[in-house]
């Protein structure tokens, strides 16, 4: 109960004054833009990569990782002891994420695409590719699955950033294309 209550009780059947109406249809419009603006960055505007989830279990992941990994070899990192893959051009890619490295090294071509599957055996980790602007979520027992196409060559690093543990600091990875 209120003190003074309003004369009229029906208050949604008061016309709606002149102003109002304006500042009603200029929120309905800037709605309207932000969400068809949604869509339109998800396609156009290269920030966010269109990937596909697949409920994998992380022991049948590790074993794909690592026949490609024994198939394809060409090196041992020296410093970490990780091999560095380099798989043909157009094939399917396994990294892996662990405490603390992803695994393995990749080393892949230069405009050239590549089905780049990432999966965790363990925690949940973040797939932070830099300098580019990719960011991925990865669970244990799910394969998320991204087709890649480098356009640049060098060396990209893989920086988790998701806080997996007392050795988050140190998991890094890498990516090397020529």
């Amino acid at each position: 109960m209120s003190i003074l209550p309003p004369s009229r009780r029906l208050w949604w059947k008061e016309p709606v004054h002149g102003i109002e109406m304006i500042w009603i249809i200029i929120a309905l419009l800037w709605c309207l833009v932000l969400f068809l603006w949604m869509p339109y960055w998800h396609l156009y505007g290269k920030q966010n990569l269109s990937n596909e989830s697949y409920k994998t279990p992380p022991e049948v992941f590790e074993s794909k990782a690592n026949a490609m990994a024994k198939a394809h070899t060409v090196r041992t990192d020296a410093k970490s002891n990780i091999p560095v893959v380099h798989p043909p051009a157009g094939s399917d890619v396994y990294m892996l994420g662990r405490l603390w490295q992803w695994w393995p090294i990749l080393e892949l071509e230069k405009n050239k695409s590549y089905r780049l599957h990432i999966s965790s055996l363990d925690w949940q980790h973040g797939f932070s590719l830099q300098p580019t602007n990719i960011n991925l979520q990865i669970l244990p027992g799910y394969e998320t699955v991204v087709t890649i196409t480098p356009d640049q060559s060098g060396e990209f690093a893989i920086v988790c950033n998701e806080y997996c543990g007392v050795g988050h600091h140190t998991m890094l990875g890498k990516i090397f294309v020529k």
